[in-house]
């Protein structure tokens, strides 16, 4: 904007009233502000008002209107002779004569000319024109600050601004800015883009704010309004789940049940027992794994979707059980169950330190999105945050605290989340220091957090996963049934594009998929032969997730082909592996891992 394809109108439309109209002074308002006269020119008026022919088989569709928003995204777009004709053509004019000088006036940093255009815009109350009257002398003043006229933004501050009388807290503020010792200072106090056309052109959108948008059209009205519609379609397609976030406007929006990942790609054999917890790294390049063999595996994801083994990662004395990504993912977190939780560098395979507590063991382990804290809880009921030197730097103790089951902290740093084998959800607010407590119908084996930070996954041993929100919005969980849960630790997660997915293991050796909107179940997964005890969506690959299992594999999960998908139904087990659950041999299922509910 300021150039003609950025105000919406080619010069031609910027057009100048042809005579100054006469004005009084508004009572309550500063010099400059005025009110129109009985022989004032007539206002812009709300040019939809008297306009009732409507478009579309509806009859929804006021024409007025859309022709309006057409033009404005021509004249956006710098289609501008196209623009013009179809205001000529339509006899529609997308702003009124008086609009444009004012968007013209404010581009210009006319202010004073600007406060007496404003008066004739169209029928707006007093309050508004107030809220309006102070954001354009706000802006006056700040430019005259940010060019070294202090004594010309003192002025304004005192005989214009503060004698509107309202905001008076800002005004306030708006003073403190005078005694700011550079400009870069007022710039950041004042959370100012600085004078210049940057900083109008966000006036006049708060400006369009205020005023009704028949009057002034939102900026980029057509745009919102189509993005509107294709996230009401990309909402309600269950199986949506596209590498593309720009749909096609030439037919609604649908994609097919083959976008969802069902064929597995590959089998990883190198752990030589149950596979307990699997995790993608935050950019995707990288799976952790981790087993009752005592280790934990890196896998290397390629370019091609392939996954190779890296590094292989011993020490820990006892099963591993829980794994946690750097935030950058260049260092891994491992616990082992109910042992020591150790710091490793991912590029070199190292192990970087080993965290301790000699009367106490840890079961899970997460990072501060800083990369340089962590924190980690166990069976002494205490939760510790250390750096990455082993110092312990805080803990968080409390008779009622129970045994840590799982830690996480949200993407912002602002939340830690804990549960325990008893049915709380603990969610503390680090900001504010205060703790809310969910409690669930049955145990709680795991607890898994969306990307954003503000959803968690609860899975539950009544064989249910509940999702509830961290801000405490949902007074009941949005709940996904169907997969197999009474014994074993089984692991959740949100997962594909916009992670509209849950997906869970199960002890009935299959890969669970739900709609999360929703709740539908939309795959059942066969391929392992023992429980399926953790599943990881590849953050920037929606085509692709790792389930791990007791048949000591993991598979790595793609999109399956039409002409594919009957051949890897009929033969997607190995009939090399023996199946350890449902039915399996009894001293197999003996050897199972299985899941202790605290005795409360």
């Amino acid at each position: 904007m300021g150039r003609d394809s950025d105000c919406g109108l080619p010069p031609s439309k910027r057009l100048k009233l042809s005579k100054p109209c006469p004005r009084k002074v508004v009572e309550g308002f500063p010099t400059g502000v005025v009110g129109v006269g009985s022989g004032a020119a007539p206002m812009a008026t709300d040019l939809a008002a008297n306009e009732v022919e409507t478009l579309g088989s509806r009859g929804q569709i006021r024409k007025v209107e859309f022709v309006r928003i057409i033009a404005q995204a021509l004249f956006s777009l710098g289609y501008q002779q196209a623009g013009s004709m179809l205001e000529q053509e339509s006899g529609i004019m997308l702003q009124s004569p008086v609009v444009a000088e004012f968007r013209q006036d404010i581009l210009a940093g006319q202010w004073d000319k600007s406060l007496g255009t404003l008066c004739m815009i169209g029928p707006i109350d007093k309050e508004t024109l107030k809220s309006a009257s102070f954001l354009i002398l706000q802006q006056k003043f700040l430019e005259l600050l940010d060019h070294g006229e202090t004594s010309a933004a003192l002025k304004t501050l005192r005989s214009e601004i503060s004698t509107l009388d309202i905001n008076t807290q800002r005004v306030h503020q708006l003073a403190s800015f005078i005694m700011c010792p550079s400009r870069e200072v007022l710039l950041d106090k004042a959370d100012w883009r600085g004078a210049g056309e940057d900083s109008r052109i966000h006036l006049l959108e708060e400006l369009q704010q205020l005023f009704p948008p028949s009057i002034m059209i939102p900026e980029r009205r057509l745009e919102h309004l189509v993005e509107q519609a294709l996230d009401v379609q990309r909402d309600a397609c269950v199986f949506h789940n596209s590498l593309d976030h720009a749909l096609s406007l030439y037919a609604d929006h649908r994609c097919n049940r083959d976008q969802i990942p069902t064929q597995t790609l590959q089998v990883l054999e190198a752990h030589e027992d149950e596979v307990w917890f699997l995790q993608f790294s935050h950019d995707g390049h990288y799976l952790a794994s981790t087993s009752k063999d005592c280790t934990a595996i890196v896998w290397e994801v390629n370019d091609d979707e392939s996954v190779i083994l890296k590094h292989t990662l011993t020490g820990h004395r006892k099963p591993v059980s829980f794994v946690s990504w750097s935030p950058d993912s260049t260092m891994l977190l491992t616990s082992g169950n109910q042992e020591v939780v150790k710091l490793w560098d991912i590029h070199t395979g190292e192990c970087k330190h080993t965290f301790d507590k000699p009367s106490s063991y840890f079961t899970s382990c997460a990072w501060f999105p800083d990369g340089h804290h962590l924190v980690s809880g166990g069976g002494d009921k205490c939760i510790y945050m250390w750096d990455l030197e082993g110092r312990e730097l805080q803990s968080w103790k409390a008779a009622c605290l129970p045994h840590i089951n799982d830690l996480a902290i949200t993407v912002d740093g602002s939340h830690m989340v804990s549960t325990s084998a008893q049915k709380g959800i603990r969610i503390y607010n680090l900001e504010v220091k205060s703790e809310r407590i969910i409690d669930e119908e049955k145990a709680i084996t795991s607890l898994s957090l969306s990307k954003d930070g503000k959803y968690l996954l609860v899975n539950l041993v009544n064989q249910e996963i509940h999702l509830w929100d961290i801000a405490g919005k949902l007074n009941s969980p949005l709940k996904y049934r169907g997969h197999r849960q009474q014994r074993y630790v089984i692991r959740s997660c949100f997962g594909g594009s916009d992670q509209a997915f849950i997906a869970s293991g199960s002890e009935d050796s299959q890969v669970y998929i739900w709609h999360r909107g929703n709740g539908d179940l939309l795959e059942v997964l066969p391929g392992h032969s023992g429980t399926v005890n953790s599943v990881s969506w590849n953050p920037v690959n929606p085509h692709m997730f790792a389930s791990a299992s007791d048949d000591h594999t993991i598979r790595i999960w793609g999109l399956s082909r039409r002409q594919e998908r009957s051949s890897r139904t009929a033969g997607s087990s190995s009939a090399a592996i023996d199946h350890l659950a449902n039915g399996g041999p009894h001293e197999l299922l003996e050897n199972l891992r299985p899941f202790q509910p605290e005795t409360v």
